[in-house]
């Protein structure tokens, strides 16, 4: 029989939480961002796999429900704030354009 330590099975949610900031990460420009509807379901389909995850390692009692959610509220709290970033730049950039 395998057994899966909890700190084995928190550091792959960990590795698969950080493969979705990198995604964002590495597309931060308000065109693909904000424009770009397979990026936006990519992102979507990541996140719904990343909770399925998260689920299963409760199932298997990995996890209680509160750390799960708190992984979970975790990564869409440091998505929002990307896109809130990539935002609010744009938001500068469009006033400076008007400006001129």
């Amino acid at each position: 029989m395998l057994e899966i330590s909890k700190e084995d099975a928190l550091e792959a949610l960990n590795q698969e939480a950080s493969k979705i900031r990198q995604l964002i990460t590495n597309q931060r420009n308000y065109q693909c961002i904000t424009q770009c509807k397979a990026f936006e379901e990519v992102v979507d389909t990541q996140m719904f796999g990343f909770s399925k995850q998260v689920d299963y390692a409760q199932k298997i009692g990995i996890l209680n429900k509160k750390e799960g959610s708190l992984l979970i509220a975790s990564l869409e709290q440091e998505l929002n704030q990307v896109y809130g970033l990539v935002y609010d730049e744009q938001k500068k950039k469009d006033l400076g354009s008007e400006r001129k």
